[in-house]
């Protein structure tokens, strides 16, 4: 199908471009920054496949503003910066410039975010006007990952909640310091922090809610370290059902007051992810994880080999007696390896990494030093060279 071009929306959302690339929106962060469309497209550039919770899909990943009275030291779209060039598509452009690229089949969602013009109630409001004429005019029942902005109002937030499968609440930074030195308009307790817990309320008391609640830090800017990102994180899976965190490592932006501030290396970033998924769903304590001096983890290792290496090599356990959450706890081993050794030694004594093999378990060996067979350390063959 051919798109009839509207040309000022389409050529704004063209001249935006990746506006939205530090702003994941998948469950798959750290492969969404190269999961861009395989096309020549001249749209191709605002076009990202993610992992949504309702399968892989292709969004639209934009803007309504490229402006913004906020002055975050880290972000390109901060008041003054003269580097960006400053676009805004008004709400009944971009449903319609969305459901023309939805029904030729090259979307199917959209996360929107924006600027802050004329105060965070105004904008708000567009960001909602947006996804109600989506719903509304063009019927559309799709995926929509929308952005609160710091200081939307409560009615606002839960009119949100209503309309979008998931929005985001960005916290930026794990303290009210560290966010005064990153973003000094925005009130960690009194915007954002509250827009996290009004959500939580709105979903506990709304059972026709949907839409689930993630929230965004930015990585490494200023000296935040993994426990303080880590222990919050924690926090707000346990207390305000939080579904997931995401870790945007930082990248310095020229003309920004950052701009001479080192970036963030990729696999710390990749390395606060193993670690929040491992509170959110192996059911691990921030006590557990293996903190170094510094207050950061290990970019060694990940951090169930650099816990086994710390407490289970003098404490290992027993494929035949753990149950399934020690099981867990043994680098290689997720949520299915661990159910198919419960249910494999229904039938048999485990002895042996090739039986942990043919149950799915990768690269077996890895776990020697940390396990016991029936109560026996396994057998290692000593290596040649």
């Amino acid at each position: 199908m051919h798109i009839q071009r509207t040309p000022d929306t389409f050529e704004k959302l063209t001249q935006m471009g990746d506006v939205t690339l530090y702003e994941p929106a998948g469950d798959s962060p750290m492969q969404e920054k190269q999961a861009k469309t395989k096309t020549t497209d001249f749209l191709s550039h605002c076009i990202t496949n993610v992992q949504t919770p309702t399968g892989a899909k292709p969004l639209l990943k934009s803007m309504l503003t490229t402006s913004c009275e906020r002055n975050c030291f880290y972000c390109p779209f901060r008041a003054g910066h003269s580097g960006t060039k400053r676009l805004t598509i008004a709400p009944d452009e971009m449903a319609s410039a969305f459901n023309t690229m939805q029904q030729s089949g090259k979307v199917d969602g959209m996360f929107l975010s924006s600027g802050i013009i004329k105060g965070s109630v105004t904008t708000q409001d567009k960001l909602i006007d947006t996804v109600e004429i989506l719903r509304k005019r063009y019927k559309y029942r799709g995926y929509i990952h929308l952005k609160i902005m710091p200081g939307a109002e409560y009615d606002q937030l839960h009119r949100a909640m209503q309309l979008a499968d998931r929005v985001s609440i960005n916290l930026e930074a794990p303290t009210p310091e560290r966010l005064e030195a990153l973003a000094p308009k925005k009130d960690f307790t009194g915007e954002l922090l509250l827009e996290l817990q009004r959500a939580h309320q709105i979903k506990a008391n709304d059972p026709r809610i949907r839409a689930s609640i993630v929230t965004q830090f930015v990585v490494g800017a200023v000296g935040d370290t993994d426990l303080e990102l880590l222990s919050l994180s924690d926090r707000l899976y346990n207390q305000l059902g939080l579904a997931r965190a995401y870790y945007s490592g930082f990248n310095p932006i020229a003309g920004t007051p950052l701009e001479d501030v080192a970036p963030t290396a990729a696999i710390r970033e990749h390395r606060l992810y193993q670690a929040s998924f491992l509170l959110r769903d192996y059911a691990w304590d921030v006590e557990d994880l293996p903190f170094v001096l510094d207050g950061n983890l290990r970019t060694d290792v990940d951090p169930k080999m650099a816990y086994a290496e710390a407490h289970l090599s003098q404490n290992p356990i027993d494929i035949m007696a753990a149950n399934k959450l020690q099981l867990m706890r043994l680098p290689g081993v997720g949520l299915k390896g661990a159910e198919a050794i419960l249910a494999a030694r229904q039938q048999r004594t485990l002895m042996d990494f090739g039986q942990l093999a043919r149950l799915g378990i990768r690269t077996p060996e890895q776990i020697a030093p940390f396990v016991l067979f029936d109560g026996k350390r396994p057998l290692q063959q000593k290596r040649l060279f």
